[in-house]
C-alpha cells in the first residue's frame, strides 16, 4: 500500500502530522527572551526588597550626639595650702 499523496511516512515514528515551523521557532525565541528578562528583573527586585527588609531589622547602635562643653567661669578662687 502506498502512502496518500501529501503525507510523509516514516518507519517506527508515530507522527501526528505537525511540524515545527519557522514561525513557531520565532515565537519560541521571543517568549524565551521575554521569560529570561522577566526572571532577571523579578529576581533583582526581590533581592532589593530582601536587602531593604534586612536593613530595617538590623539593630543599630544609638546615634551618638556630640556634647560641646564650654569653659565655665570659676565661681571660687582656688586656694593653695
Amino acid at each position: 500500500m502506498e502512502p496518500v499523496r501529501g503525507t510523509r511516512r516514516t518507519e517506527g515514528v508515530n507522527t501526528v502530522g505537525t511540524t515545527l515551523t519557522p514561525e513557531f521557532w520565532r515565537l519560541f525565541a521571543v517568549l524565551l527572551v521575554i521569560a529570561t528578562a522577566a526572571t532577571v528583573v523579578l529576581s533583582a527586585a526581590f533581592d532589593a526588597l530582601v536587602l531593604r527588609i534586612r536593613a530595617r531589622r538590623t539593630p543599630r547602635p544609638p546615634q551618638i550626639t556630640r556634647v560641646v562643653r564650654t569653659a565655665r567661669p570659676a565661681q571660687r578662687t582656688p586656694v593653695h595650702h
